[in-house]
């Protein structure tokens, strides 16, 4: 930090407002005044940004309270310091003399000292005949009791500002973590919902909080993640109550089946039998007797991997990401939201995701992305459609292009490959590959 020190035009220091207004305030102060000059100081350096002193300068006006014997400054007793510059930078950890010059200027500047300065421009005590000082000359340190109270009010908003950055610091990190989590639930738990919407919301909230953000951005944000989390706090907890009164709903059905002594004859049994029986092979070939588990997001990777390039930082690493960017390749697509609306509702979102990613991956192929996803949304309602054997498909389709000799001819990385090598590819992928149809 640079300071200016104004001179007049015989070469002299002129004085500035702020100067005249500290000594005004010295003398204003009452004779009875008195106060720890390290409790001030402490006051000081906490407040230090608002009264514009550097650290440096607080090391200087540290080294000139030192210079004063007693631990409290009165008013009524000598306030004036006169060390030499070689002695102020020696306690000042040894700073030159021009720094020394400089920090001076800048306590100065902010009221914290007044300049006495001697005819000559020395610094000296003159005593009289019993020892007592009778005139010196140096750095008055007068400020320091006339305006403790100023610097202990500004050292308690500091500290207040502080304990206030510290609690909206803290209520992000809970917003932060209690969104991530609930939008896990609701994945996880298939809870019908737009969680794809609901996490670029809060990346994009989240994106726009810098590294060292003030009190008030941080609480604007919190005020945004607070609204994000009210709203899928109330999806989840609607829910969870849907879910509890179809529980009592079929509870109730149940009790009032059996509570029912009509006799059934055998023929009607085993006519319901045979409705079920017929049913459940029904499903079972219009889904090609798929495995009943989920895929994974590995190998859904491994047959959509065009979706990552769409992903923040072109990486996903949970299903919450690879709902982030579906929900950002859907309008390159030109799948309407309408459409992607009723997928959802129909699959489950992250059955609509994988099946967008799949489009996605065969856009070249596709004319109409959204027409496409209406007609394997309306299969699914029917219970015709699974997103397994598309993505089988995809991953067949990926290495039997990596297997042939055009491909192994016109990719770089496989000269030099011997005819008998394999394609590495995870092991979840040969896994899921090899499955029994």
């Amino acid at each position: 930090m640079q300071t200016h020190v104004a001179t007049t035009p015989f070469g002299r220091r002129s004085m500035t407002l702020g100067q005249i207004s500290s000594q005004v305030s010295a003398k204003a102060m009452p004779t009875e005044a008195m106060v720890n000059k390290w409790e001030v100081f402490q006051h000081i350096r906490e407040a230090r940004e608002m009264l514009g002193a550097t650290d440096r300068a607080l090391a200087v006006l540290n080294a000139l309270l030192s210079f004063h014997r007693d631990a409290e400054l009165r008013a009524d007793g000598v306030m004036i310091v006169w060390p030499s510059n070689e002695q102020l930078m020696a306690r000042a950890n040894g700073i030159s003399p021009a720094t020394l010059r400089r920090h001076i200027a800048i306590l100065v500047d902010c009221g914290l000292v007044i300049r006495r300065d001697s005819p000559n421009g020395k610094r000296f005590a003159r005593r009289g005949a019993g020892g007592e000082i009778e005139q010196a000359y140096g750095f008055d340190l007068s400020p320091i009791i006339a305006r403790a109270q100023e610097f202990k009010d500004l050292s308690d908003a500091v500290q207040a500002e502080k304990r206030a950055l510290r609690v909206a610091r803290e209520r992000l990190t809970l917003l932060r973590r209690d969104i991530v989590k609930m939008i896990d639930a609701g994945i996880e738990e298939n809870v019908p919902g737009n969680w794809g919407r609901v996490l670029q919301i809060y990346q994009t909230t989240v994106s726009r909080l810098p590294r060292s953000a003030p009190r008030q951005h941080i609480e604007d944000i919190c005020n945004e993640l607070q609204e994000l989390h009210a709203e899928i706090r109330h999806t989840l907890e609607s829910f969870v109550r849907t879910q509890k009164m179809s529980a009592n709903e079929s509870h109730s059905e149940r009790h009032i089946q059996n509570s029912n002594t009509e006799p059934h004859t055998e023929s009607e049994k085993r006519s319901r039998e045979e409705k079920e029986a017929s049913a459940s092979g029904a499903n079972n070939r219009n889904l090609h007797s798929l495995p009943a588990r989920e895929l994974p997001l590995g190998i859904v990777l491994d047959a959509c991997p065009d979706v990552k390039a769409l992903a923040i930082g072109g990486e996903i690493r949970h299903w919450r990401d690879f709902l982030a960017a579906a929900e950002v390749a859907r309008p390159l697509l030109g799948v309407s939201p309408s459409a992607w609306h009723e997928a959802c509702e129909a699959m489950g979102e992250v059955q609509a995701a994988i099946t967008l990613s799949a489009i996605l991956q065969r856009s070249d192929q596709i004319n109409s992305a959204g027409g496409y996803l209406r007609n394997l949304t309306d299969k699914a309602r029917e219970g015709k459609f699974s997103t397994w054997p598309m993505v089988m498909a995809l991953l067949r389709a990926k290495l039997d292009a990596s297997r042939s000799p055009a491909h192994k001819a016109s990719d770089p990385r496989n000269e030099g490959e011997s005819q008998g090598e394999r394609l590495e590819v995870s092991d979840a992928l040969l896994r899921s590959l090899k499955r029994p149809r």
